[in-house]
């Protein structure tokens, strides 16, 4: 069955994805992103470019034709990202065919917004059965 984690108090949800993208793909996952809003799938492109100065993170956009084969995928729908392994949700709802994947990572930024959306995430999922765990990053340093 899946298990979701989710992170939340993120200052900033496009880095923390970026830290949790590189440590998944490192450890040998195949990640998917998904990431609805086109705004938000490009910054978050541009940022694992750049994020860490001596390091790359292997990624493509869903469309691309290396997607199979490179460890992380940025689509804006689940069905365009080819992996199965590891999901994380830039969106703001609970996306559909997320039972597919091993593990979910949901990551909640500080405003209310965010927080309103990831607990009614959080609901549906429990209410689904879902083995979930929660992090604190407020109390984390270096992420």
């Amino acid at each position: 069955m899946t298990e979701i984690r989710f992170y939340h108090n993120a200052p900033d949800r496009l880095r923390v994805a970026c830290v949790l993208a590189a440590k998944a793909s490192g450890g040998g996952h195949k990640v998917s992103v998904f990431a609805p809003d086109g705004g938000v799938a490009r910054h978050f492109d541009q940022m694992l470019w750049s994020y860490q100065p001596l390091a790359f993170v292997p990624h493509v956009a869903a469309g691309s034709t290396l997607a199979a084969e490179t460890p992380v995928v940025i689509g804006s729908t689940l069905a365009a990202l080819p992996h199965h392994d590891v999901l994380i949700n830039l969106g703001e709802t609970l996306p559909a065919g997320f039972e597919r994947f091993q593990l979910v990572l949901e990551i909640v930024g500080p405003t209310d917004p965010e927080r309103q959306a990831a607990r009614g995430r959080y609901r549906s999922y429990k209410d689904g059965g879902y083995t979930l765990s929660a992090h604190d990053l407020a109390q984390r340093s270096g992420e």
